[in-house]
């Protein structure tokens, strides 16, 4: 049977679980451990995909089409588990497979109640992520505060789960906040006593005390923190702010969390080796010798979330090309009032992201306008790819009123429309081209020449296409569809020729970017970026 980790957050949010858990999960696999990573979240929504970028941030999507939790990014970015529908659960989830059992009869006339179907459904959950694989320890992080309404059905759940299994089965590591206060230049312990507290009324003794703080706990502390909270003082590690997120790994093998966690789930102690992260991705990320500016036009700017992979793909571009990544957050429709010359002048390279709805969508063909006539390397990625064609349909080929149907219904020029299957769809959730789909690539082209190989791989979320009625007078005029679906049906990735560097693709090539394997799209395009 696997080994289960629980990782829970106490006092606010945006303490970090989701890195502790995948830096716990890059920890562990260096030690030779086989590990999966799961997010429990306690929002009523069946999955994030119909949720505001502004409210949630990112939807992460995933090989077999999930729509997840942007921290399952986090964990397939430090580690090398493969995410997969059962890696998400939401109360939602949760719910609605209930209410169908108990629709179906399946309760055999029971009162249907949290505890113990929800919790029992829960638990199963939790179960299904390691059913019938290889795998040694499950790391299961609890979304939300301890003390929030909606997160209680999950801690009873786990608390359940690790009375069941037993002692050495089972650990919770608690990640908590210990701050500083100025004006009396010390650290307060009250919040995580407090915190602790609160998860031991719920009935879980957290093994593990993961101490968010501005500066590294003294060792008196850290005493102080093992009696009041009943840890062993080896089990209270300091978690301060770093300049990298991939220094978190490092931070937490120096101070022997590995070993600590060995030991509470009765497994034999192996010597982990995080060498190549260390000199490949922490030590370049920290000392580059160059610098790279790159603008990212976007209609969510507000909240940095909204783009975290797209972000995150840039940091492991630069660290694979040597140079400290300036990114120029920039709002599309900030460039309709003001203009692109003002906004992008100087850049060295422009990435248009995706999104959704008409807003500064404008703005979007302005950034691309300005790269496309000023040789500025360019990488668009999904709506950005369908906004380049607008444009060149526009600037170059002379359709003048060439947009999306998604934008425009009534426009004489449909360069980009929905799919024949998409025109049937009513309902909004998980009912896009979802997940991994094959690609053809053409060769000579950018694509070929950055993956050096004909057939790939990679991940969509959208509803409108390229119309390929248009492909072949775009063509004359200078577009190169350099990549495909395998049935020639649906352009995949378009270039134009006889520019030093503009590449747009209908996919998400971010969510298969990790630190020390960047995606080739991504380090291609700042490495003709640094050339320009």
């Amino acid at each position: 049977m696997a080994k289960y980790i629980f990782i829970t957050g106490g006092v606010v949010s945006s303490l970090g679980k989701g890195i502790t858990s995948a830096s716990i999960g890059k920890l562990l696999e260096s030690k030779g451990f086989k590990i999966t990573i799961q997010k429990c979240d306690p929002y009523l929504n069946v999955d994030p995909g119909t949720m505001n970028p502004f409210q949630h941030g990112e939807v992460y999507v995933i090989d077999d089409g999930t729509e997840t939790d942007l921290d399952l990014g986090h964990y397939e970015r430090f580690t090398s588990a493969a995410m997969g529908k059962e890696n998400n659960i939401t109360t939602g989830k949760v719910y609605h497979s209930v209410i169908t059992k108990e629709r179906r009869g399946d309760y055999l006339g029971a009162t249907v109640q949290v505890v113990p179907h929800i919790t029992n459904e829960i638990i199963s959950h939790i179960k299904k992520v390691s059913h019938g694989k290889d795998i040694d320890i499950v790391i299961c992080e609890i979304g939300g505060t301890v003390g929030d309404i909606e997160s209680l059905p999950f801690l009873e759940a786990i608390r359940q789960f690790k009375q069941h299994v037993g002692k050495g089965n089972a650990i919770n590591i608690h990640v908590t906040l210990v701050p500083y206060i100025k004006a009396a230049e010390e650290v307060k312990t009250k919040p995580t006593q407090h915190s602790v507290g609160k998860l031991r009324e719920i009935g879980i003794q957290p093994e593990i005390l993961v101490c968010r703080t501005e500066r590294p706990l003294s060792k008196k502390v850290k005493q102080k923190i093992s009696l009041f909270c009943n840890v062993d003082e080896d089990a209270v590690m300091d978690a301060p702010d770093v300049k990298d997120i991939y220094e978190v790994p490092l931070l937490f093998q120096k101070q022997g969390l590995g070993k600590t966690i060995l030991r509470l789930l009765e497994m034999r102690y192996k010597e982990g080796d995080l060498t190549a992260w260390r000199d490949k991705v922490v030590k370049r990320a920290l000392h580059p010798s160059r610098k790279v500016s790159i603008a990212v036009v976007g209609k969510y700017m507000e909240l940095n979330d909204a783009y975290k992979s797209i972000y995150e793909a840039l940091k492991h571009a630069g660290v694979a090309n040597d140079a400290r990544m300036d990114i120029k957050k920039i709002d599309s429709e900030e460039i309709e009032e003001k203009g692109a010359d003002r906004l992008l002048k100087g850049v060295d390279g422009i990435l248009v992201p995706g999104g959704f709805g008409t807003r500064g969508i404008e703005g979007k063909i302005k950034a691309i306008k300005f790269a496309r006539e000023k040789n500025v390397p360019f990488l668009g990625i999904c709506l950005g790819m369908q906004c380049a064609v607008i444009e060149f349909a526009r600037g170059v080929c002379g359709l003048k009123k060439a947009n999306s149907t998604e934008f425009d219904k009534s426009t004489p020029y449909p360069v980009i429309s929905l799919l024949e299957e998409q025109k049937r769809v009513k309902a909004m959730g998980a009912t896009m081209r979802l997940g991994a789909y094959p690609c053809k690539l053409e060769k000579p082209s950018k694509a070929y020449e950055a993956y050096g190989k004909e057939k790939i791989s990679e991940r969509h979320r959208h509803r409108y296409e390229f119309d390929i009625h248009y492909k072949r007078s775009m063509e004359k005029e200078g577009l190169l569809v350099s990549g495909t679906s395998p049935d020639l049906r649906l352009v995949e990735i378009i270039e134009v020729k006889n520019h030093p560097w503009f590449v747009a693709c209908q996919f998400h090539p971010e969510f298969k970017s990790k630190p020390d394997d960047c995606h080739p799209l991504f380090k291609n395009f700042v490495r003709k970026a640094l050339k320009t």
